[in-house]
């Protein structure tokens, strides 16, 4: 118990860091048991979130607040539009002309799986292909029956959306509108002693901030540039295998490795081993070497320094709680426990009970006077 009780009193005596660890654990039971119901809330400040930039580019100019928000409303409310009825229509016909298509390309890919014992007897047999042939079945017909789910409930998710289209920009308004008065409002509400989790919300901010923008940015423009490289060499789908790129990009290192699969296949499908199922794969390449290379750093401003073993393992377990929006902001969380953990005081019993970052600011005045002596 002593062990228990030395941790404690080393990590949990600071008031501050009480009161950093309540919102915490706040915060994240209010995502969790309401996060479905409070989802167009949730949508709206995110959204907000992004465009707040904007507004204050805007702001920086000499517009007024409300002006401001005018300006980027009047910006924000026509790709919505474009995204619902330019974008999704195109989406949802090219995957039916993809579900159409599909029992061609499962005869084509039999027949390939099928002459590959003859072809390469050392390598391959008739009962391993067989299985493999058998198993590709069996997940065809298991999505054939998930489609299907998904078909008999889109009546409600239709009347979802719509609801959805009309409240998410009247929040997204009012919440751009009114920010100050809801951050005074909030700030009424907690305590006044709450130095510490200022210090790791300013320190988050800057990080998240600059991240999920430039995230943003880089979805359309990654999607834009596909788009139009495989509009011009002709590949099918182009509109669905871009937007999957474009949204491949919120998972470092996974996402693009992934989506470089349906690609493949539906080159091989539309044109076989040529020279032009080569360059397609190769222009997919630059894209990604481009990517990585010359946006990102433009994009980003600040590195969110994190491991590449911390950043898949904050994908696989904020995906899994949230879904998609925990893969989305996998890097932003993971930012944010580094900052807590870089920000949490720690008590070193041996030097009375200064904190940590006391202990090294008396280091260094002592180092200073060593050398002014």
């Amino acid at each position: 118990m002593k062990i228990v009780s030395d941790w404690f009193s080393r990590y949990f005596t600071d008031p501050q860091v009480v009161i950093l660890a309540l919102l915490l654990v706040v915060g994240f039971a209010v995502v969790l048991t309401l996060g479905d119901m409070l989802a167009p809330v949730l949508a709206s400040v995110v959204i907000a979130y992004l465009l707040e930039g904007m507004v204050e580019t805007f702001e920086r100019w000499g517009a007024s607040r409300l002006l401001a928000v005018m300006l980027v409303f009047l910006l924000f409310v026509p790709l919505v539009v474009f995204s619902v009825f330019g974008l999704i229509p195109r989406l949802s016909y090219q995957i039916t002309q993809l579900v159409q298509q599909l029992p061609s390309m499962i005869a084509a890919g039999h027949e390939v799986l099928s002459s590959l014992p003859d072809r390469y007897p050392n390598l391959f047999s008739d009962q391993q292909i067989s299985t493999l042939i058998d198993g590709i079945r069996t997940e065809i017909a298991a999505l054939g029956q998930r489609v299907l789910s998904l078909s008999l409930a889109s009546v409600v998710s239709l009347i979802t959306l719509l609801v959805y289209l009309i409240l998410v920009p009247v929040l997204v308004f009012f919440f751009l509108k009114d920010k100050q008065r809801i951050l005074d409002w909030f700030n009424r509400l907690l305590p006044r002693e709450r130095g510490l989790a200022d210090e790791v919300w300013h320190d988050v901010d800057r990080q998240i901030g600059n991240y999920v923008r430039g995230k943003v940015w880089e979805i359309f423009i990654v999607g834009g540039i596909t788009y139009a490289t495989f509009t011009f060499m002709g590949l099918q789908y182009a509109v669905l295998l871009s937007t999957l790129v474009g949204f491949s990009v919120i998972i470092p290192y996974i996402g693009a490795a992934v989506v470089t699969v349906p690609i493949a296949l539906i080159a091989y499908f539309q044109w076989g081993f040529t020279m032009e199922f080569a360059w397609i794969l190769i222009a997919y390449g630059i894209i990604q070497v481009l990517d990585g290379n010359v946006l990102v750093p433009l994009l980003f401003s600040e590195v969110v320094n994190l491991h590449p073993i911390a950043i898949i393992v904050a994908v696989l377990v904020f995906g899994g709680i949230w879904g998609f929006w925990g893969v989305f902001f996998a890097i932003p969380l993971a930012t944010l426990v580094q900052a807590v953990l870089k920000a949490w005081p720690r008590r070193n019993h041996s030097e009375g009970s200064p904190t940590k970052d006391s202990v090294d600011e008396d280091a260094v005045l002592a180092r200073v006077s060593e050398t002014d002596d």
